[in-house]
Parts: C-alpha cells; structure tokens; sequence
C-alpha cells in the first residue's frame, strides 16, 4: 500500500472477517478490498456502507451488505466508535404505557451519561429499512425494540456494525439468541381471571390483545387456564378481540354488556381497555362494581385515579424498561453472553375497588 492511497483505504486493511457459525465457511482474514473486489465497487464504497454513510446508492448498498453478510463480516469492537445514545423503539407511541417504559430507560441512561432517541414504526411491528441505516449512521450504544422486532437483514446489519439490540415485551418470538426482557403476562391474566372466580363470578367476559402480541396471547391463554381450573366453561362469546386501545374497550365493552345473559365480570386485557369499559358501562347505567367487575393489566399511573380506582394486574414496566437498557449496556461493554436470553419479571395483582361479588340473581 502506497501513502497515496485513500486513508479510508488504509484503515480498513486492518479489518477482520470472523465466521458466523451459520455460515460454513472457514475463518480467514478478509480484507474490504477483497470484497470490493468481489462486489464489483471500490473499498472506500465498501467502507461507506459498513460505516452507514448515505451517500451509496441503494442497489449498491444491498449487494454490498449481502457480501458483508455472506462473509459474516465483523468491525473489530476496538475500532467501533458508539455515539453516546441508546436508540428506543415503539411499535406505537400514544399512551401513558410508553411513558413508564421512557422513564426507566432514561433512569438508566442518565447514569451512564446517555441520551435516549425515540423512534416509533407506526404500528409495524418491524422498523422500515430507512430506520435501520439511520441506527447504523448513529452507532449508538444499543437499541432498545419495545412490541416490536427486527428482520433478518436488520438483525444482520445491526450485527455488522457490533451494535447490540435488546427486545422488550417481544411481540413474536425472537430467537433463541436474541435477548428479550419480559414480564409474566400468563400467571397475571390467571391470577386476574381467578381473583374474579374467588368473588363469586361464573360469567367473566375478556377482551384481548391483539392476536400477534405474544404477551396478549398468553394473558387470554391464563384467562382460560383460570376457567377451566376452577371448571367453568370458557364462552367463546364472551371473549372479545382488542388492540390495547381505549376506544376499542368502549365498543367491544358495549357489545358484551348489551348482552341479554351479559358477564358479571370482565377482564379487559389491559388498563386502557378497562377505562374504555368503564364508559360502556357509565353509558348503560350499570355501577362499578355493584352490577360488573372490571379488571384490568399494567397498573398505569391513571389507575388508582378513575372512579372506582381500578383492581389490575401490575406489570413492572419501569423495572422491565431498566432491566432492558443494563442489559444492552452490558452487551456493548462486551460483558459477554448474558446468563439468560429471556427474562421474565413477576406481575402482581393489585386489588383495589372495581371488583366485588357479582349481583344478586
């Protein structure tokens, strides 16, 4: 190599390729020119890519990324600049759920002297493909998916660039080796459903999450599990689809309390729903809970506030939100393979005065 070489050449000599255990190749040094080479561009180009630069055209960019990851190409992390920032994703940003989750990655990184960039997918439970380049661009420290996850390419990019990413509450499943931070949405819609059973209540209606959240699905799935154990039916028409929002527990609320054999009792799946209901019920003229029990999920700030404070299952979403953010510090300290890829924090019912025996027949 001559002095008149770029310097971005120069640098990017001393990369390393090491091997996916995936791919099957043999491990052997690669330099950025031999995959110049092999992708048809010249290095300063290959390193624009791996450094996240916009200024590559998007054809290029792919090919040269699919080599990247063919070769399971690696920066070594001694040479990896982070931005001082975690990136935080929401599938949604809108609810004061988000606020809980914000505050305790902000906890966490005010401490290790880093800002907190917020970026929602609008509902997609996968980043578009502009986020990821942008992430890339940054190098931040790590990134923090809340309800979301990522694709292949995504995952593989990230990984190029030795940027850890940590999923909070998986909406799927990740993989078995990306690491996840959750709560136990099971044993709280069991222990939800059963302190409904324990009252006196034989007909508890639910609404749900959506069907694609694996927390939601676990929460109905301890709701049927508290049924059958106390040995009642579970009603298929009681249980109603939701999305976590509060209008969709009004309407769907409406719905099962116009019903001439209506629940004395509904889980709503989450806080938000269960405020939703509250309305269905105001507008019927029936009291809470004299003539139906409501429960709900998250215990929300809002919760011990409505009229009557709101009995919920508490999920720990600060803790969770702190617990996901020490965990990505720690992957991009290089702390090594945490103990485990899936933490699960304990929910906990929170009785409060929504719920009582259901009325007298």
């Amino acid at each position: 190599m001559t002095p008149s070489e770029p310097a971005e050449t120069r640098t990017t000599t001393r990369e390393t390729r090491t091997t996916s255990p995936s791919s099957g190749r043999s491990t052997q040094t690669a330099t950025l020119a031999e995959i110049a080479r092999e992708a048809g561009v010249s290095a300063p180009t290959v390193s624009k890519v791996l450094n996240g630069r916009a200024d590559v055209a998007p054809a290029t960019r792919s090919r040269v990324e699919e080599l990247l990851r063919a070769h399971g190409y690696r920066r070594r992390r001694a040479e990896a600049s982070r931005s001082p920032l975690i990136d935080l994703v929401f599938h949604e940003l809108e609810s004061a759920w988000a606020m809980e989750v914000i505050r305790g990655v902000e906890n966490v990184a005010r401490d290790a002297g880093l800002s907190v960039v917020l970026s929602e997918s609008a509902g997609r439970l996968t980043p578009g493909r502009t986020w990821a380049d942008q992430v890339a661009a940054r190098r931040p420290h790590g990134v923090i998916l809340v309800l979301s996850g990522l694709d292949e390419s995504q995952r593989a990019l990230l990984t190029s660039r030795s940027i850890p990413f940590v999923v909070m509450d998986p909406a799927g499943d990740p993989g078995a080796d990306v690491p996840s931070i959750g709560a136990t949405n099971w044993q709280g819609g069991l222990a939800a459903t059963r302190h409904l059973v324990d009252l006196g209540h034989r007909r508890i209606g639910a609404i749900t999450g959506p069907s694609r959240m694996m927390c939601s699905r676990a929460r109905i799935d301890g709701y049927r599990a508290a049924l059958e154990t106390a040995g009642l039916p579970v009603d298929p028409d009681l249980i109603r689809p939701g999305d976590f929002h509060h209008e969709t527990g009004y309407r769907q609320g409406l719905e099962l309390l116009r019903r001439p054999d209506r629940p004395t009792a509904v889980f709503a799946g989450n806080d938000l729903q269960a405020l939703g209901l509250y309305e269905a019920a105001r507008e019927l003229g029936l009291r809470i809970p004299e003539d139906l029990s409501v429960v709900g999920f998250d215990d929300l700030p809002i919760a011990r506030w409505v009229g009557p404070p709101l009995t919920t299952v508490r999920q720990p979403l600060t803790e969770m939100a702190e617990a996901a953010a020490k965990l990505v510090l720690d992957l991009a300290r290089e702390a090594g393979t945490p103990a485990a890829t899936r933490v699960e924090l304990a929910t906990s019912l929170v009785v409060r005065s929504s719920t009582g025996a259901p009325p007298a027949v």
